[in-house]
């Protein structure tokens, strides 16, 4: 194999298994958040994981295609080194990841509460006061229920 012939391959595996991530993307937008983000870590890792085939030539395969290659013909000892490579990029992902999330989880709580607060205020602010209450009060009206239909127990004014 020449070395326009590896990068040849290399660049056709990419897209390959670009395409196998958008599709597991595309599978998994459903899920749960928590559940969805470690699941396409994982794929990623496994599609995008190398490991050396030939020391002598620096030249590198993906490690599942290895494992599966070497388990299935049962030829060769490369099945070992590329699980280790899998099992080793898995740990430093999935590690990485959880510092991500353990530093995104209160940031996005807080966020939340802030949130929670501003349509808090605003759904107050849209309340009427008891003068435009009064103002705009017809015979028919019925002042015991606000403009959502939710039954309304006291008018306060706002000071």
């Amino acid at each position: 194999m020449t070395e326009h012939d590896y990068l040849l391959a290399w660049a056709a595996y990419g897209l390959a298994a670009l395409g196998c991530l958008l599709v597991w993307f595309r599978l998994t937008g459903w899920m749960w958040r928590w559940l969805r983000e470690p699941l396409r870590l994982l794929v990623a890792v496994l599609l995008l994981t190398p490991t050396i085939v030939d020391p002598a030539k620096d030249m590198f395969a993906p490690a599942v295609a290895i494992t599966a290659l070497d388990l299935l013909f049962k030829v060769g000892n490369n099945a070992w080194k590329a699980t280790l490579d899998l099992t080793m990029y898995s740990i430093i992902a999935f590690t990485l990841y959880l510092v991500f999330a353990s530093i995104r989880w209160p940031i996005e709580k807080k966020v939340k509460a802030i949130r929670a607060e501003r349509e808090a205020a605003q759904k107050a602010e849209e309340e009427p006061t008891l003068r435009e209450v009064v103002r705009e009060r017809k015979p028919e009206a019925d002042t015991r229920y606000d403009q959502n239909g939710d039954r309304r127990l006291r008018i306060e004014p706002r000071l």
